[in-house]
């Protein structure tokens, strides 16, 4: 047995018989065939490599890591060499407290977070010079394909088409155009300020500065732009942003970019925190989540996700993005970057790095070499005809310059890690190419940026950007931030289809090691030989763990990989000269990303019922297969269903669809359910998704980073992105590359038959709490013999019809107890839904049940007259310090049923940081930028 494997799986042997026996079976094995049909289980063992020991997946990771190779990158192309500050590395990146949390669905215990992405939304705000922005999107290139369609919906011309100058980043382009295509959407690639004066278009985006450094001055372009009715999206830099003037001052109506250089690693391409931020009359359309400021149940100021948060799952085929999750962990890092270096420390940075950059074209000029610009920040481009040779020079010396072999150019651009000396090695490689001597010293060049473009305005004036400079005030800052959070590294988090688990220590290890940090997405194929390996164990692990023939990485969220998927099999039905097939059948009680991914890929949502018990309706959807049969594309189900149950019909489901011409996606949601148990491709599915940050231990970070990647069976294996056949999903060809090892190492220690159980254990867990809480809450929906599957849903609609106390209620006083809130309102409104997880001890699956116990008492006393239907701990959870601690008191129950309610709360208090949140204040007032310091006096 692998060491690893009871670190990972919380209950131990004693414990898993005991609970066994209470649910009603001997063993693991018998509880699995108990309650997974016998026609779903698999007949075979997982065929996986033998479980490592910690030392041994580690020992195997560095071997990997060191088949890469680091050289020094000018390659640039919206990926740059960042110096991480160990502060922010340590106490952020490395730090539990921040990557173990979940999204911040639930505010009051997510305030340290959200003040975070608060900072993060002002820092985009000050730089670009917009009015709004977002807590951050999955890279560049996909936040410029929503800003593709956010334009759209918004600009006064109905044209279709879209112009994007060549200058921008290639992958950003290419992304673009992928997106762009199901939606009938026309991209016209070229000179933009020429293919501006021809025709109709909705939008234009063009890149500042340009992929190949240039600076433009777009002004007047903007101007031509909204007098045909269209907007202007700029994709910016932001360290860029420090020194040039806002987008948003010369008339950008969308600026959307990457904040990877504001301290986070390049990581082979991710993750990363883009960003979006628009002008205020565009915030209600703008995709993904954005942070805003209300008040408490008390008037003091607090923080919440606003908006349209979810509302993917709120408009799901209406919805006009399927983002459902963001890049929290990298824009808390990224915004804690300013928030250490302030205001000056960036300029010092953004001068320095604009100096080795005018530097070295004064270095060139010297050579007689022009820069091809003389308006640029950090990048210089020129032409030579030894451009192949300069390049290869520039390598043997260890250093990666980029080849724009059409233009027969070399770009170079610098970034804060880089000196003077790197300035000479490269001129030193042009010279042994060109045979033109490099100059032994440069005078001082003056700045590259002209006047009317530089920046005038103020940024960063907030004192959060002013006070934190020393590491003392940092780290205690961080701190502060910390302990108004709830994450794993506390208590459980029983959130159902979110599969909160144990990210090991050993699993999260590799992921800061330079050898996978440091290098560019787009270096040669040569210097990442260990990603190569990586990459390809990976996906040959994930094919046998799933049955699949081929898996694509690339997808870096699971709503990107359902996009993906899709994507695959519209273009198999093309493939076939079937491209009339655009019918896509949803379960009523799918994910609400799944109708938004079809509605993405051009398809026509068709939803179809669920039984009493929560299963698809199968004569249901025979009849809707059979009503659409010309045009069926696809099934989207989810497996075991999004209700907690292993559905018998799951065969016969996949054959109604095939034998209607369709193909069947699989959501992947809870695939932890399924690992070794069962295989995706055995049940009928064509593709699934396997979200990394869940099923597979990448942790969640606050809401991001994640994984989405997808399998799919040999036909659909020629349609994966980036193939040839169909564009790339995400900006980089391995998505969020740099935390694949997390998953790796997982695999790795746990074997086939740790892999087993840790599925049989988490199935355990959620029906030993489902059978606790039997008696006390009505469970919604179970399978055959009255199991669940890996979570079980608490119905709490006929306590509310009784007493009026509501699901909300139950996950507010959760909090008081010490407890994150299970699942709110998904799959069904009125409900909880808990999945437990197989890393949770039994002692915290027992603390955990003590609570739901105890509150089903005190909601008793509610229902019986004891206490106020409007005056009780659950209506008032959650219970601040700031308000047991008032000198009156003028509730039915004591302080201490407020603040104790079980005994052995008092050893270990978790306290909320505010009381309950006013979310329709927060709507009616929006403010998505850290309020002055006044407000919070007038609050």
């Amino acid at each position: 047995m692998s060491d690893f494997l009871p670190r990972h799986i919380g209950p131990n042997r004693e414990e898993q018989m005991d609970m066994l026996a209470q649910v009603g079976a001997t063993t693991l094995e018998d509880l699995v065939a108990q309650v997974v049909p016998s026609t779903i289980i698999g007949g075979r063992r997982l065929a996986l490599p033998q479980a490592q020991s910690e030392v041994e997946a580690l020992a195997e990771l560095r071997g990997i890591a060191q088949k890469n190779q680091i050289f020094k990158s000018f390659i640039g192309q919206g990926y740059v060499g960042t110096v991480t500050p160990g502060v922010i590395l340590r106490n952020i990146l490395e730090n539990p407290a921040w990557y173990t949390a979940y999204t911040p669905y639930q505010p009051e215990i997510s305030q340290g977070r959200l003040e975070a992405l608060l900072n993060y939304q002002t820092m985009i705000c000050d730089l670009t010079g917009m009015d709004i922005a977002n807590s951050s999107l999955l890279d560049e290139g996909t936040a410029a394909a929503e800003a593709m369609t956010l334009a759209k919906r918004q600009a006064k011309s109905t044209s279709n088409t879209i112009i994007v100058a060549g200058d921008c980043h290639p992958q950003t382009i290419e992304v673009l155009k992928q997106r762009a295509e199901p939606l009938g959407i026309e991209v016209k690639v070229g000179m933009a300020h020429q293919l501006m004066m021809e025709g109709d278009y909705f939008a234009v985006l063009a890149q500042y500065p340009s992929t190949s450094g240039q600076i433009h001055d777009m002004g007047r372009y903007a101007d031509f732009v909204h007098a045909k009715g269209a907007l202007f999206i700029c994709a910016a830099d932001p360290l860029a942003l420090v020194l040039l003037k806002a987008p948003g001052e010369w008339g950008a109506d969308i600026v959307i970019g990457s904040s990877q250089r504001f301290g986070v690693p390049m990581g082979y391409g991710g993750p990363h925190a883009a960003f979006m931020a628009v002008r205020d009359a565009y915030k209600r359309n703008m995709p993904g989540r954005l942070v805003g400021v209300t008040i408490d149940a008390q008037g003091k100021p607090a923080y919440r996700l606003t908006l349209q948060t979810r509302e993917q799952h709120i408009r799901r085929e209406k919805a006009t993005s399927n983002i459902c999750t963001a890049q929290v962990l990298l824009a808390v890092m990224a915004s804690m970057y300013a928030v250490y270096h302030g205001p000056e420390g960036l300029r010092r940075i953004a001068t320095r790095v604009h100096g080795l950059a005018t530097r070295f074209a004064a270095g060139l000029k010297a050579m007689g070499i022009a820069p091809a610009a003389g308006q640029f920040f950090d990048t210089v481009t020129f032409k030579n005809d030894a451009h192949a040779a300069i390049v290869t020079t520039a390598r043997n010396g260890g250093m990666n310059l980029r080849h724009y072999a059409e233009w027969a150019a070399v770009g170079v651009t610098f970034d804060e890690t880089h000196t003077d000396a790197d300035v000479d090695a490269v001129l030193f490689a042009i010279s042994a190419e060109t045979g033109i001597r490099a100059p032994m010293s440069i005078d001082p060049a003056p700045s590259a940026i002209p006047d009317a473009l530089k920046r005038e305005s103020a940024m960063l004036t907030h004192p959060v950007f002013n006070t934190h400079h020393s590491e003392t005030e940092m780290l205690r800052y961080l701190r502060r931030l910390a302990d108004k959070d709830l994450a794993l590294d506390r208590t459980m988090i029983p959130l159902g289809s979110c599969t909160m688990k144990l990210n090991a220590t050993t699993e999260m290890i590799p992921v800061t090691w330079p050898e996978f940090g440091n290098l560019h997405p787009f270096a040669p194929a040569e210097q990442a030989k260990g990603y190569a390996e990586l990459n390809k164990n990976l996906e040959e692990m994930l094919c046998r763990i799933t049955g699949f023939d081929a898996v694509t990485l690339q997808p870096n969220s699971g709503a990107q990989g359902e996009y993906a998927g899709l994507l695959a099999i519209r273009a198999y039905h093309a493939s076939r000269n079937e491209a009339h097939r655009n019918v896509c059948l949803i379960p009523s009680s799918a994910h609400g990303t799944n109708p938004a991914s079809a509605q993405m890929c051009g398809m026509d949502v068709v939803v179809t019922k669920c039984d009493d018990n929560g299963n698809v309706d199968v004569a249901d959807l025979r009849a809707a297969a059979e009503k659409h049969s010309s045009k069926l594309a696809a099934l989207m189900i989810t497996y075991p269903s999004t209700h907690g149950v292993f559905e018998e019909a799951i065969k016969e489901i996949c054959a109604i669809v095939h034998l209607h011409g369709g193909q069947v996606y699989m959501d992947g949601a809870n695939l932890n359910a399924q690992v070794g148990v069962t295989y995706p491709a055995e049940l009928g599915a064509d593709v699934s998704h396997m979200n990394l940050h869940k099923t597979f231990c990448i942790p969640h970070g606050g809401g991001g980073p994640g994984v989405g990647p997808i399998g799919v069976r040999a036909h659909l294996a020629p349609f994966l992105p980036g193939r040839g056949k169909v564009g790339p999903v995400s900006a980089a060809p391995y998505g969020s590359a740099s935390i694949l090892p997390i998953p790796y190492a997982y695999i790795r220690m746990m074997g086939a038959d740790g892999l087993r159980e840790a599925t049989a254990v988490a199935i355990l867990n959620a029906n030993y709490i489902a059978k606790k809480l039997a008696p006390h809450f009505p469970i919604l929906y179970t399978g055959h013999g009255g199991f669940v599957a890996h979570e079980c849903i608490v119905d709490v609609r006929p306590i509310k019809d009784v007493c009026g106390i509501s699901n909300m209620d139950v996950a507010k006083r959760l909090m008081d107890y010490g407890f994150h809130a299970p699942t709110v309102s998904f799959p069904v409104a009125g409900t909880l839904m808990i999945e437990p997880t197989e890393s949770e001890p039994k002692v915290e699956l027992d603390r955990f049940i003590d609570a739901m116990i105890a509150i089903r008492e005190e909601i008793r006393a509610v229902e019986t007259g004891v206490w106020p239907k409007d005056d009780n701990p659950l209506v008032n959870a959650p219970h601040t310090t700031e308000v047991l601690l008032t000198e009156t008191w003028n509730h039915a129950y004591t302080r201490e049923q407020a603040a104790y309610p079980l005994p052995g709360l008092r050893q270990s208090k978790y306290w909320p940081p505010v009381g309950r949140v006013d979310d329709v204040y927060g709507d009616r007032n929006i403010m998505c930028t850290c309020p002055p310091l006044e407000s919070y006096a007038s609050a």
